[in-house]
C-alpha cells in the first residue's frame, strides 16, 4: 500500500469515527430541542411559579392544577434516600474489594456486584413491590409498605453496582507508589486508605456517586411499583410519594395530545433534564476541586 492510499485510508477513519463521537451530541441536541418545543407551551396556560411552586397536581379535575412541587419533592426525597443507601454500599464495596479482598475473593465479589446491574428495572419494582413493602409494613406497622421509603431502598441497591464498579475502577487507578510512599513514612493500612488513597482517587469516587445519582433521579419502573403513586407533598419518608418519572409513565399514554396537561409532562422532563445538568456541573467542580488539590491539572 503506497503512502497516498495509506494518507486516505487514515482520513477515511478519522472522519468517521469523529461521526460517531459526534453522533451522541446530536442525540443530545435532538432531546433537549424536543424537550423545549414540547414543554415550553405549557406556560402560555400556567405561570412558572405557579408550574413550580404548586402545591396541587389535578391535571384532570375541572378546574386543572399542574403545581409540580409534591412531584419535585417526591424525587428529591426518594433519590437523597438511595443516595444514603447506595454509597456507603458501593463505596464501602470498592475499598474492600481493591484494598482489602484477596486476589480470589475479588475475582468472586466485582462480577457478582456488576451483575446486579444487569438486573432489569422491573425485576427490582416486582420484588419491592410483592417483598419487601409487605415485610417493611408489618415491620414497622405501617398503614401502607408502598412508600418513599421503599422506593429508597429498592434504588438504593439497584444503584449500588454503579457505585461500586466506577469507584473500584478509580481506586485501582491510584498508583501503587503512593501507597508505599505512605507505608514508607510509617503510616499504617487506615491511615494509607483514608488519607492517600481516597482523596487521591476522589474524583472518580465523586463521580461514581453522581451516576448513582441520576440512576436514582432517573428511575421510572420502580419508583412507579413501590412508592405509593400520591401527587402529595411528603413530611416522612413513610409517606407514599409520586417522583416526576412516575408521573410522565404513568400519564403519558392517557393525555390529549397537544393539551396543557401533554406540554405539562414534557415540562417535567425539561425539569428532570435540569436536575440532571446540575448534578453533573457539581460532579465536574469536585473533580475539578480534587485534581487541583492534588496537583494533577486544571
Amino acid at each position: 500500500m503506497n503512502a497516498k492510499a495509506r494518507r486516505f485510508r487514515e482520513k477515511f477513519y478519522k472522519w468517521i469515527f469523529g461521526a460517531l463521537a459526534f453522533a451522541s451530541l446530536v442525540f443530545l441536541l435532538g432531546i433537549t430541542l424536543t424537550l423545549f418545543v414540547e414543554g415550553i407551551p405549557v406556560f402560555k396556560d400556567v405561570k412558572v411559579f405557579d408550574f413550580i411552586f404548586g402545591k396541587y397536581w389535578y391535571p384532570t379535575h375541572e378546574e386543572a392544577e399542574f403545581g409540580i412541587l409534591p412531584l419535585i419533592l417526591g424525587s428529591l426525597w426518594v433519590t437523597f434516600g438511595a443516595v444514603l443507601i447506595c454509597v456507603p454500599l458501593g463505596v464501602g464495596s470498592a475499598l474492600f474489594i481493591n484494598e482489602l479482598a484477596g486476589s480470589r475473593l475479588k475475582a468472586f465479589l466485582k462480577p457478582i456486584i456488576e451483575l446486579l446491574a444487569g438486573i432489569p428495572s422491573i425485576v427490582y419494582g416486582f420484588f419491592g413491590m410483592v417483598v419487601v413493602a409487605p415485610f417493611l409494613q408489618n415491620l414497622l406497622n405501617l398503614p401502607i409498605g408502598l412508600t418513599a421509603f421503599t422506593g429508597s431502598l429498592i434504588l438504593g441497591i439497584m444503584a449500588t453496582p454503579t457505585v461500586c464498579s466506577i469507584s473500584e475502577d478509580a481506586l485501582s487507578f491510584v498508583p501503587q507508589s503512593f501507597r508505599e510512599a505512605s507505608f514508607a513514612v510509617g503510616a499504617n493500612r487506615w491511615q494509607t486508605l483514608t488519607r492517600v488513597v481516597v482523596p487521591a482517587s476522589a474524583s472518580g469516587i465523586s463521580t461514581a456517586v453522581i451516576l448513582g445519582m441520576s440512576r436514582a433521579v432517573g428511575e421510572t419502573m420502580t419508583v412507579l411499583m413501590v412508592c405509593g403513586g400520591a401527587a402529595v407533598i411528603p413530611h416522612s419518608f413513610f409517606q407514599p410519594v409520586r417522583p416526576m418519572t412516575a408521573t410522565i409513565a404513568a400519564e403519558m399514554g392517557e393525555t390529549v395530545f397537544g393539551s396543557t396537561h401533554y406540554h405539562s409532562l414534557f415540562a417535567i422532563g425539561l425539569v428532570l433534564f435540569v436536575f440532571t445538568l446540575v448534578f453533573n456541573v457539581i460532579a465536574e467542580l469536585i473533580s475539578r476541586r480534587f485534581r487541583i488539590k492534588l496537583g494533577l491539572g486544571r
